[in-house]
């Protein structure tokens, strides 16, 4: 691997600002805000707007499309091919 050509990698805290949640991974994202870690190390913290914590499709709250009265509807009003 060339040297020089990538960005610094290393732990970051990801803070999801919609369920006040934090959680440390290592990444490439920097920032020049810092926080305090459980661990008693600073890191630079990167705040989101959803993450698994709060996203509708990981907590059970997503909601379904009905489609199929959509298409129902277009074969009524076009008929069906075939």
């Amino acid at each position: 691997m060339r040297q020089g050509i990538h960005p610094a990698y290393g732990p970051v805290v990801f803070r999801d600002r919609a369920a006040n949640y934090a959680f440390l991974t290592r990444s490439t994202m920097t920032s020049e805000k810092t926080a305090e870690w459980e661990d008693g190390n600073t890191y630079p913290v990167v705040d989101v707007e959803i993450s698994n914590i709060s996203h509708p499709f990981y907590t059970g709250t997503a909601r379904v499309l009905d489609t199929a009265g959509r298409v129902e509807r277009f074969e009524r009003r076009y008929g069906k091919k075939g």
